[in-house]
Protein backbone atom coordinates (compact mmCIF):
# COMPACT_ATOMS: atom_id res chain seq x y z
CA UNK A 1 0.00 0.00 0.00
CA UNK A 2 3.30 2.19 0.22
CA UNK A 3 3.42 4.92 -2.50
CA UNK A 4 -0.34 4.68 -3.39
CA UNK A 5 -2.98 7.07 -3.15
CA UNK A 6 -5.02 7.26 -0.69
CA UNK A 7 -8.90 7.36 -1.18
CA UNK A 8 -10.70 8.39 2.21
CA UNK A 9 -10.13 9.35 5.64
CA UNK A 10 -9.98 5.70 6.79
CA UNK A 11 -7.05 5.05 4.48
CA UNK A 12 -5.48 7.58 6.38
CA UNK A 13 -6.86 6.34 10.15
CA UNK A 14 -5.96 2.84 8.95
CA UNK A 15 -2.18 3.91 8.02
CA UNK A 16 -1.52 5.45 11.60
CA UNK A 17 -3.60 2.86 13.53
CA UNK A 18 -1.30 0.43 11.78
CA UNK A 19 2.04 2.56 12.56
CA UNK A 20 0.72 2.16 16.29
CA UNK A 21 -0.82 -1.08 16.29
CA UNK A 22 -0.24 -2.98 19.70
CA UNK A 23 2.21 -0.29 21.07
CA UNK A 24 3.68 -0.91 24.11
CA UNK A 25 6.62 1.34 23.67
CA UNK A 26 9.21 0.08 26.67
CA UNK A 27 11.25 2.89 27.62
CA UNK A 28 14.76 2.91 29.60
CA UNK A 29 14.41 5.68 31.13
CA UNK A 30 13.75 5.90 34.90
CA UNK A 31 9.80 6.39 34.68
CA UNK A 32 6.56 5.72 36.63
CA UNK A 33 6.47 2.23 34.42
CA UNK A 34 8.17 0.53 31.94
CA UNK A 35 5.88 0.32 29.46
CA UNK A 36 4.18 3.72 28.22
CA UNK A 37 0.75 3.03 27.42
CA UNK A 38 0.29 -0.09 29.08
CA UNK A 39 -1.20 1.18 32.40
CA UNK A 40 -1.36 5.00 32.16
CA UNK A 41 -3.71 4.28 29.16
CA UNK A 42 -7.17 2.67 30.13
CA UNK A 43 -8.67 2.97 26.96
CA UNK A 44 -6.19 3.41 24.03
CA UNK A 45 -7.62 5.07 20.24
CA UNK A 46 -10.04 3.69 18.43
CA UNK A 47 -13.07 5.02 20.30
CA UNK A 48 -14.60 8.20 20.52
CA UNK A 49 -12.00 9.30 23.47
CA UNK A 50 -9.79 7.92 25.00
CA UNK A 51 -9.11 7.04 29.42
CA UNK A 52 -6.38 7.81 31.26
CA UNK A 53 -5.60 6.63 34.70
CA UNK A 54 -3.64 8.77 37.24
CA UNK A 55 -1.39 7.35 39.43
CA UNK A 56 -1.88 7.77 43.17
CA UNK A 57 0.50 10.98 44.16
CA UNK A 58 1.09 12.65 41.01
CA UNK A 59 -0.86 15.44 39.10
CA UNK A 60 -1.19 15.64 35.60
CA UNK A 61 0.64 17.99 33.07
CA UNK A 62 -1.32 18.83 29.62
CA UNK A 63 0.30 20.91 27.26
CA UNK A 64 -0.27 21.27 23.63
CA UNK A 65 2.06 22.41 20.44
CA UNK A 66 1.77 23.38 17.21
CA UNK A 67 3.95 22.24 13.79
CA UNK A 68 3.10 24.04 10.96
CA UNK A 69 4.50 23.74 6.94
CA UNK A 70 6.21 27.07 5.97
CA UNK A 71 6.55 27.90 9.50
CA UNK A 72 7.84 25.48 11.66
CA UNK A 73 9.40 22.68 8.81
CA UNK A 74 9.94 23.09 5.20
CA UNK A 75 8.65 19.87 3.17
CA UNK A 76 11.17 20.23 0.33
CA UNK A 77 13.91 20.56 3.28
CA UNK A 78 12.97 18.55 6.24
CA UNK A 79 12.49 14.76 5.77
CA UNK A 80 9.08 13.53 6.22
CA UNK A 81 10.55 11.31 9.20
CA UNK A 82 12.28 14.19 11.29
CA UNK A 83 8.65 16.58 10.60
CA UNK A 84 7.50 12.95 12.53
CA UNK A 85 9.77 13.17 15.22
CA UNK A 86 10.14 16.79 16.05
CA UNK A 87 6.16 17.80 16.12
CA UNK A 88 6.16 15.45 19.13
CA UNK A 89 9.26 16.80 20.50
CA UNK A 90 8.40 19.92 20.65
CA UNK A 91 5.71 19.36 22.56
CA UNK A 92 7.69 16.56 24.79
CA UNK A 93 10.02 19.24 25.55
CA UNK A 94 7.40 21.38 27.62
CA UNK A 95 6.75 18.31 29.90
CA UNK A 96 10.79 18.27 30.46
CA UNK A 97 10.45 21.73 31.35
CA UNK A 98 7.40 21.01 33.97
CA UNK A 99 10.67 18.09 35.35
CA UNK A 100 7.65 15.59 34.32
CA UNK A 101 7.15 12.56 32.22
CA UNK A 102 5.03 11.98 29.20
CA UNK A 103 2.82 9.48 29.21
CA UNK A 104 0.40 9.74 26.20
CA UNK A 105 -0.13 12.07 23.05
CA UNK A 106 -2.85 12.75 20.79
CA UNK A 107 -2.46 13.90 17.05
CA UNK A 108 -4.31 16.53 15.07
CA UNK A 109 -3.38 15.94 11.70
CA UNK A 110 -4.18 17.95 8.08
CA UNK A 111 -2.80 17.06 4.97
CA UNK A 112 -3.05 17.37 1.29
CA UNK A 113 -4.79 14.47 -0.35
CA UNK A 114 -1.13 13.25 -2.67
CA UNK A 115 0.67 13.11 0.49
CA UNK A 116 -1.58 10.65 2.71
CA UNK A 117 0.62 7.46 1.44
CA UNK A 118 4.54 7.54 1.31
CA UNK A 119 4.84 10.54 3.14
CA UNK A 120 2.69 10.00 5.90
CA UNK A 121 4.20 6.71 6.10
CA UNK A 122 7.58 8.00 6.00
CA UNK A 123 6.21 10.72 8.91
CA UNK A 124 4.58 7.93 10.82
CA UNK A 125 8.08 6.39 11.33
CA UNK A 126 9.46 9.30 12.65
CA UNK A 127 6.44 10.11 15.00
CA UNK A 128 6.69 6.24 16.18
CA UNK A 129 10.59 6.66 16.88
CA UNK A 130 9.84 9.76 18.78
CA UNK A 131 7.03 7.92 20.89
CA UNK A 132 9.19 5.15 21.53
CA UNK A 133 12.76 7.12 23.04
CA UNK A 134 10.19 9.36 24.61
CA UNK A 135 7.75 6.70 26.01
CA UNK A 136 4.93 8.50 25.01
CA UNK A 137 2.08 6.03 23.26
CA UNK A 138 -0.50 8.08 21.02
CA UNK A 139 -3.72 8.14 22.37
CA UNK A 140 -5.90 9.24 19.11
CA UNK A 141 -6.85 12.55 17.25
CA UNK A 142 -8.19 14.07 13.99
CA UNK A 143 -7.36 14.01 10.86
CA UNK A 144 -8.74 16.16 7.67
CA UNK A 145 -7.78 17.12 4.42
CA UNK A 146 -6.38 20.48 3.42
CA UNK A 147 -3.69 22.40 1.01
CA UNK A 148 -0.64 22.54 3.30
CA UNK A 149 0.56 20.53 6.41
CA UNK A 150 -1.13 21.35 9.51
CA UNK A 151 -0.32 19.38 13.03
CA UNK A 152 -0.95 19.91 16.49
CA UNK A 153 0.22 17.48 19.15
CA UNK A 154 -1.30 16.87 22.84
CA UNK A 155 0.94 15.67 25.75
CA UNK A 156 -0.72 14.17 29.08
CA UNK A 157 2.17 13.83 31.59
CA UNK A 158 2.75 13.40 34.95
CA UNK A 159 4.78 14.80 37.93
CA UNK A 160 5.02 13.83 41.72
CA UNK A 161 2.87 16.31 43.70
CA UNK A 162 4.55 19.26 44.60
CA UNK A 163 7.27 18.35 42.39
CA UNK A 164 6.81 20.40 39.83
CA UNK A 165 9.07 23.24 37.97
CA UNK A 166 7.62 26.26 37.09
CA UNK A 167 8.61 29.88 35.48
CA UNK A 168 7.81 32.34 38.58
CA UNK A 169 10.31 30.90 41.51
CA UNK A 170 13.38 32.65 40.54
CA UNK A 171 14.71 35.17 43.15
CA UNK A 172 17.51 37.77 42.66
CA UNK A 173 20.71 36.58 43.51
CA UNK A 174 20.25 32.92 42.01
CA UNK A 175 22.23 31.99 38.98
CA UNK A 176 20.82 31.13 35.50
CA UNK A 177 22.13 27.97 33.70
CA UNK A 178 21.40 26.15 30.34
CA UNK A 179 21.90 23.02 29.08
CA UNK A 180 23.88 21.77 26.33
CA UNK A 181 24.68 24.28 23.30
CA UNK A 182 22.77 27.14 22.16
CA UNK A 183 22.26 28.06 18.61
CA UNK A 184 22.88 24.79 17.07
CA UNK A 185 19.74 24.27 15.39
CA UNK A 186 19.38 27.76 13.95
CA UNK A 187 22.43 26.83 12.21
CA UNK A 188 21.34 23.51 11.17
CA UNK A 189 18.04 25.51 9.50
CA UNK A 190 20.66 27.84 7.62
CA UNK A 191 22.56 24.92 6.37
CA UNK A 192 18.77 23.37 5.42
CA UNK A 193 17.92 26.14 3.54
CA UNK A 194 21.25 27.19 1.91
CA UNK A 195 21.23 23.50 0.71
CA UNK A 196 24.84 22.52 0.57
CA UNK A 197 25.60 19.99 -2.00
CA UNK A 198 26.66 16.53 0.11
CA UNK A 199 24.42 17.89 3.32
CA UNK A 200 22.86 14.32 4.37
CA UNK A 201 19.83 14.86 7.10
CA UNK A 202 22.44 12.55 9.28
CA UNK A 203 24.62 15.56 8.96
CA UNK A 204 25.45 16.00 12.59
CA UNK A 205 25.11 19.93 12.08
CA UNK A 206 21.66 19.42 11.31
CA UNK A 207 20.97 16.47 14.13
CA UNK A 208 19.47 19.41 16.31
CA UNK A 209 17.60 21.03 13.44
CA UNK A 210 15.47 17.79 12.73
CA UNK A 211 15.97 15.25 15.56
CA UNK A 212 15.89 17.46 18.49
CA UNK A 213 15.75 15.69 21.88
CA UNK A 214 14.04 17.40 24.76
CA UNK A 215 15.83 16.75 28.09
CA UNK A 216 13.48 14.53 29.98
CA UNK A 217 15.84 13.02 32.01
CA UNK A 218 17.80 16.46 33.72
CA UNK A 219 14.02 17.47 33.85
CA UNK A 220 13.23 14.70 36.04
CA UNK A 221 16.36 14.71 37.91
CA UNK A 222 16.45 18.39 38.73
CA UNK A 223 12.70 18.18 39.97
CA UNK A 224 13.24 14.85 42.49
CA UNK A 225 16.59 17.05 43.67
CA UNK A 226 14.53 19.77 44.34
CA UNK A 227 17.33 21.91 42.96
CA UNK A 228 15.80 24.95 40.60
CA UNK A 229 14.10 27.85 41.43
CA UNK A 230 12.68 28.47 38.14
CA UNK A 231 12.71 26.60 34.86
CA UNK A 232 11.26 26.61 31.34
CA UNK A 233 12.46 25.38 27.90
CA UNK A 234 14.61 27.02 25.11
CA UNK A 235 12.02 26.75 22.57
CA UNK A 236 12.20 30.12 21.25
CA UNK A 237 15.42 31.40 22.17
CA UNK A 238 17.53 32.77 24.80
CA UNK A 239 16.47 36.44 24.70
CA UNK A 240 13.09 35.51 24.48
CA UNK A 241 12.64 33.13 26.78
CA UNK A 242 14.55 34.14 29.54
CA UNK A 243 12.89 37.68 29.29
CA UNK A 244 9.66 35.28 29.68
CA UNK A 245 10.83 33.66 33.06
CA UNK A 246 11.81 36.81 34.57
CA UNK A 247 8.94 38.35 33.72
CA UNK A 248 6.96 35.51 35.63
CA UNK A 249 9.14 35.65 38.40
CA UNK A 250 9.23 39.19 39.09
CA UNK A 251 12.76 39.73 38.37
CA UNK A 252 15.55 41.04 36.03
CA UNK A 253 19.06 39.35 34.85
CA UNK A 254 22.69 39.84 33.89
CA UNK A 255 23.87 36.80 31.19
CA UNK A 256 27.65 36.97 30.88
CA UNK A 257 28.03 36.17 27.23
CA UNK A 258 31.80 34.51 27.42
CA UNK A 259 29.75 31.94 29.32
CA UNK A 260 27.27 31.11 26.94
CA UNK A 261 27.89 27.70 25.41
CA UNK A 262 27.32 28.64 21.81
CA UNK A 263 27.56 26.55 18.32
CA UNK A 264 31.19 26.03 17.16
CA UNK A 265 31.27 27.57 13.45
CA UNK A 266 34.06 27.29 10.75
CA UNK A 267 36.14 30.45 9.60
CA UNK A 268 34.12 30.28 6.09
CA UNK A 269 30.90 30.77 8.32
CA UNK A 270 32.05 33.50 10.02
CA UNK A 271 33.39 35.36 6.75
CA UNK A 272 29.37 34.68 5.75
CA UNK A 273 28.04 36.74 8.92
CA UNK A 274 27.43 33.42 10.92
CA UNK A 275 27.55 35.06 14.32
CA UNK A 276 27.78 32.08 17.14
CA UNK A 277 26.90 34.93 19.69
CA UNK A 278 23.69 36.30 18.18
CA UNK A 279 22.75 32.70 17.37
CA UNK A 280 23.22 31.48 21.44
CA UNK A 281 21.42 34.77 21.90
CA UNK A 282 18.43 34.59 19.63
CA UNK A 283 18.46 30.93 17.82
CA UNK A 284 15.05 29.10 18.45
CA UNK A 285 14.02 25.51 18.64
CA UNK A 286 17.12 23.80 20.77
CA UNK A 287 14.73 22.84 23.00
CA UNK A 288 17.57 22.97 26.17
CA UNK A 289 16.82 23.81 29.56
CA UNK A 290 17.09 27.59 31.23
CA UNK A 291 17.08 27.32 35.39
CA UNK A 292 17.67 29.22 37.99
CA UNK A 293 19.30 27.85 41.24
CA UNK A 294 19.81 29.54 44.63
CA UNK A 295 23.36 29.99 44.96
CA UNK A 296 23.57 27.55 48.13
CA UNK A 297 22.04 24.81 46.08
CA UNK A 298 24.48 25.26 42.90
CA UNK A 299 27.13 22.54 44.27
CA UNK A 300 24.93 20.20 43.98
CA UNK A 301 24.76 20.33 40.24
CA UNK A 302 27.58 18.22 38.15
CA UNK A 303 29.04 20.31 35.07
CA UNK A 304 27.24 17.31 33.08
CA UNK A 305 24.49 15.18 33.42
CA UNK A 306 22.77 12.15 31.31
CA UNK A 307 25.45 13.02 29.03
CA UNK A 308 24.50 17.13 28.70
CA UNK A 309 26.53 19.82 29.71
CA UNK A 310 24.91 22.21 32.32
CA UNK A 311 26.72 25.71 31.94
CA UNK A 312 26.02 28.89 34.10
CA UNK A 313 25.36 31.78 32.43
CA UNK A 314 24.32 34.57 34.46
CA UNK A 315 22.30 35.79 37.67
CA UNK A 316 19.42 36.96 39.04
CA UNK A 317 18.94 40.32 39.12
CA UNK A 318 16.61 42.56 41.43
CA UNK A 319 16.09 45.20 38.29
CA UNK A 320 13.45 44.06 35.91
CA UNK A 321 15.94 44.87 33.15
CA UNK A 322 17.51 41.90 30.98
CA UNK A 323 20.86 42.65 30.77
CA UNK A 324 24.08 40.92 28.74
CA UNK A 325 27.67 41.44 29.01
CA UNK A 326 30.92 41.11 27.58
CA UNK A 327 34.13 39.85 28.71
CA UNK A 328 35.35 43.67 28.32
CA UNK A 329 32.98 45.03 31.14
CA UNK A 330 30.24 46.22 28.23
CA UNK A 331 26.65 45.53 29.18
CA UNK A 332 23.60 46.78 26.91
CA UNK A 333 19.72 45.49 27.54
CA UNK A 334 19.05 42.67 25.97
CA UNK A 335 16.09 42.89 23.91
CA UNK A 336 13.67 39.96 22.64
CA UNK A 337 15.20 38.94 19.48
CA UNK A 338 13.72 35.06 19.24
CA UNK A 339 11.48 33.52 17.58
CA UNK A 340 8.07 35.27 17.80
CA UNK A 341 5.04 34.26 15.17
CA UNK A 342 3.70 37.80 15.00
CA UNK A 343 6.61 39.65 14.27
CA UNK A 344 6.07 41.45 10.70
CA UNK A 345 10.09 41.00 10.23
CA UNK A 346 11.49 37.72 10.99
Amino acid sequence: MRGRGTGSEHDVLERIRRAFGGQRLRTKRDGLRSEAGSRFLSLEMGDDAALVSATPGYEIVLTCDWFLEGTHFLRDKHPADAAGWKCLARAVSDIAAMGAAPRCFLLSLALPRELAAAWLDDFLVGLRRAAGRFGCSLAGGDTTERREVLINVTVVGEVRRGRDLRRSGARPGDLIYVSGRLGEAELGLRLLRERKRGLSPRDSRLRKQLYPKPRLELGRWLSEKRVPSAMMDLSDGLSTDLCRLCEASGVGAVIESDLLPSVGVTRLERNRGVDPLRLALHGGDDYELLFTVPKSKAARLPRALCGVAITRTGEVTQTREVIVSDDNGRSRVLEPRGWDPFRKSK
